[in-house]
């Protein structure tokens, strides 16, 4: 396994680790602050009260994650036999069992998901509800007794190790090294498995014994972040010098970390500076007794003070931990930015870095650019533009040209590819990982970025600030003759062979989205579309930015230097009902495309206009053969 993909692996395990803790972190607050409030050494001591404080810790929280980590891997049925088979461990631990929930929670999914798809289609009509439940309810009880007696004493050892790994770590003075791994692994978004697998478990558990625990700051502070962003406020340069400002007032309030990512990506010695900050602010919390009762998600000044222990040594420890990390992280980033290499830094190429290093599309990315070019003030063309020009940009236009007929605007819409823009191109719609791409090709036009090309509110909005009077003057076939580079008549001729009923597939299940995209590739080069070389090019078109449109659709098709690999237009269609994991988005219909001159862009246009609405999404998904699909599709 290359170095690129061990990364991706080990930033999916993060991600689905954090995604059985974090839409619970308001259950572990709720319990944080009960034991800080009505503990014997609690800010208001309250022997009854306190009483909620042993079964929320041993049995609430451990089955609440154990339920979600179920759901990730198999909805509902998943999410109950995750908690049945989480309540083994936690009977056979006297310590919460956090870890052991993080491994049976998504085992009882699998395992209910695996004798689903066994007996699919094996049982008799009327005995499918007694089938569900019995067969959750045994599977369940069956995990259970095996996490009692087998996985619940292993995980409570490992657990064990782990605190006195801890405990010696803070004995021997060494616990700020613990920043040499943490602040690399949050630029490298693998921090999730380090901070909710590891740190968040151990660190409820000395709650319970100490009531708090400095784990919960380890990798929350925001200290080194802020002293990046403070130091590009003072000697950084350009769009970076302009932008630390806000991206420092959302890390630092907002709690929203990756914003600083970036900054250090531009510099990538900066990452010594986040280094030392850690260190230092660890250093500081381990001297005053700093800590936490709760984890703080997200890592905000905010949340930090709230789940702060009421008292002011507390309030001072962990303030001074923030602080001192500030200020060392500020002075080393300042030396670095003084005596390194002048000139002003490309902030979106690293941020377009950052979303690639993530994998997926970043929630903050945006906030780091600004929307380059204004509105023009007489709008005559609209070009939507994607990586090779012929995929998901045509669906775009054709649904956008649709709504500017509608509102009677005498606006031309086309779609080309990002590297065929033309210089004077007013306004330029783009998927937002490509919009940075499209402003250096046009800087001059006014750019709008979508994430659904089917449904984005983007496009009413547009409409509702072009002020031009209705013109009909522009007919329809003039625009689909300009964008397609051949006539009306020529694509009729064509149409019969593009879309045929052999390369339409019902029912199909797909373990991941590379398995579908290469039987959509496949599919092409057997109905003699493409050569054999365009199915990797659909790997990797998908693999620059996701081929996902919204509405549950996705349009997998090659890059724009395999244009020469088509040889002659054509689809496949694929019937997804259970859906495919695209990047986090679920996809129930997936069209293979081959495009060559422009042939293809009248179907794809009718693909377009008929996706949009999720009325003719499910018919298309209930659709029991491949000529109802198409004739759903508008096919003549």
């Amino acid at each position: 396994m290359s170095q690129s993909n061990i990364k991706v692996a080990v930033q999916k395990f993060g991600n689905f680790l954090s995604s059985m803790v974090m839409p619970n972190i308001s259950a572990f607050i709720a319990w944080g602050l009960i034991t800080a409030l009505f503990i014997p050494t609690g800010f208001w001591p309250n022997e009854s009260l306190a009483n909620m404080v042993d079964p929320m810790v041993k049995y609430l929280l451990p089955i609440i994650i154990g339920y979600t980590g179920g759901k990730l891997v198999h909805d509902q049925r998943g999410a109950v036999v995750g908690a049945i088979a989480t309540m083994g461990v936690i009977a056979g631990s006297e310590i919460p069992m956090f870890l052991g929930a993080m491994v049976m929670g998504p085992l009882g999914g699998w395992v209910i998901k695996m004798f689903d798809k066994w007996i699919e289609g094996k049982v008799r009509a009327g005995f499918e509800m007694l089938v569900n439940n019995f067969s959750a309810g045994i599977l369940g009880a069956i995990l259970a007794i095996l996490s009692f007696l087998g996985i619940g004493p292993v995980i409570s050892a490992f657990t064990d190790w782990l605190v006195a790994g801890v405990d010696w770590l803070v004995g021997t003075g060494l616990l700020p090294l613990t920043s040499i791994l943490i602040e690399p692994a949050k630029v490298l978004f693998l921090n999730n498995a380090i901070n909710h697998g590891v740190l968040s478990p151990i660190g409820v558990e000395q709650v319970k014994e100490t009531g708090q625990s400095i784990l919960f700051l380890l990798e929350a502070n925001p200290g080194p972040g802020i002293g990046v962003l403070l130091a590009y406020m003072f000697f950084g340069k350009g769009a970076a010098k302009k932008s630390a400002p806000g991206a420092g007032i959302i890390h630092f309030f907002g709690g929203i970390h990756e914003i600083y990512f970036p900054y250090i990506l531009m510099r990538p010695l900066l990452i010594v500076a986040v280094i030392l900050g850690g260190m230092s602010g660890v250093f500081t919390l381990v001297m005053l007794g700093g800590g936490l009762f709760a984890p703080s998600s997200p890592g905000s000044i905010l949340a930090i003070t709230a789940v702060t222990p009421h008292h002011a040594s507390a309030y001072i420890a962990n303030f001074a931990g923030v602080i001192v990390a500030g200020v060392v992280s500020f002075i080393v980033s300042s030396f670095i930015l003084k005596t390194g290499k002048q000139g002003e830094d490309d902030l979106e190429a690293a941020a377009q870095k950052m979303q690639e290093m993530k994998g997926k599309k970043s929630s903050v990315a945006g906030a780091l650019t600004e929307n380059q070019g204004a509105m023009p003030d007489n709008v005559s063309k609209i070009i939507f533009a994607c990586d090779a020009g012929m995929g998901s940009s045509a669906m775009g236009a054709s649904l956008l040209r649709k709504k500017v007929k509608e509102a009677g605007i005498n606006v031309n819409v086309t779609n080309t590819s990002i590297s065929n823009l033309p210089a004077d191109a007013q306004i330029v719609i783009t998927q937002e990982e490509l919009t940075p791409r499209a402003r250096k090709q046009v800087p001059n036009a006014y750019h709008i970025s979508v994430d659904n090309f089917l449904s984005s509110p983007e496009y009413d909005n547009l409409i509702s600030k072009l002020q031009f009077p209705a013109n009909s003057e522009l007919e329809e076939i003039v625009e689909d003759a300009e964008e397609a580079g051949t006539d009306n008549v020529e694509q009729e001729n064509h149409s019969d062979d593009l879309l045929r009923p052999e390369n339409v597939f019902i029912n199909k299940e797909f373990a991941n989205k590379e398995e579908a995209i290469r039987f959509a590739g496949r599919a092409l080069v057997d109905a003699g579309y493409v050569d054999e070389s365009y199915i990797e090019a659909m790997i990797e078109r998908d693999n620059m930015t996701s081929t996902y449109m919204g509405n549950d659709v996705a349009i997998p098709h090659g890059t724009e230097d395999a244009k020469k690999a088509v040889l002659k237009s054509g689809f496949t269609v694929l019937q997804i009902p259970n859906g495919v994991d695209f990047d986090g988005q679920k996809v129930r219909l997936v069209f293979g495309i081959a495009g060559k001159d422009g042939t293809h862009l009248e179907i794809l246009s009718g693909i377009a206009v008929t996706c949009s609405e999720m009325e003719n999404i499910e018919k298309l998904v209930s659709a029991k053969t491949a000529q109802e699909i198409i004739d759903i599709l508008g096919k003549k």
